[in-house]
């Protein structure tokens, strides 16, 4: 895997934590500079652990599934990303997310842990690819900490329309990336 699929995989991990940062900084009155870095160490600091979590989950079974690990890789990716697509495509007016009243640290570890499980899968689907899982895992977290930072302090311009988009470009990218790894698998070797 490449460093560009790398990034790929972390601007659509990240866009979960984006779309939140976004709805914060729309719905919390005084969001600033603090709020935005506060919620993008929470969620960069889980989307860099959840792949590690997840490779190491998928590393222990990989031996005796390595003859279908491109199948399983697919199957992961498509998943998360159909269910991205399906979420963004399914909401109607008036249905986005609800934003956070507060970043508690106990609403900031929910919402980390609630944008970080399709890392965790994502790093499941690692264990049977080439790929450095400590650097990817590194990626992933600095990209979702620029994200969130990013999307918070853009919020009140951005709107709920944005966080919609968002998440359908980011499961059609996962999507994509798991189609290519499937037909390298299946027509390369």
């Amino acid at each position: 895997m490449c460093v560009v699929e790398i990034f790929l995989i972390a601007v659509s991990l990240a866009l979960d934590a984006f779309a939140v940062s976004v709805s914060s900084g729309i719905a919390i009155p005084g969001f600033g500079w603090k709020q935005a870095v506060k919620m993008g160490v929470w969620f960069g600091a889980f989307q860099f652990a959840m792949p590690l979590a997840g490779w190491l989950l998928g590393s222990s079974v990989s031996g005796y599934i390595q003859a279908v690990d491109h199948w399983v890789a697919f199957g992961l990716l498509a998943l998360i990303g159909g269910k991205m697509v399906w979420g963004a495509l399914g909401r109607g007016a008036g249905e986005e997310d609800e934003a956070p009243a507060d970043l508690s640290p106990r609403r900031l570890c929910l919402l980390a842990i609630a944008t970080s499980i399709d890392a965790l899968a994502v790093g499941v689907s690692m264990a049977f690819m080439k790929v450095d899982v400590w650097f990817s895992a590194l990626v992933i977290g600095v990209v979702a900490f620029v994200l969130s930072v990013v999307g918070g302090l853009a919020g009140r311009q951005l709107g709920a329309l944005f966080q919609r988009r968002a998440e359908l470009v980011g499961g059609l990218v996962l999507i994509g990336i798991g189609v290519k790894i499937l037909v390298e698998h299946t027509l390369g070797g």
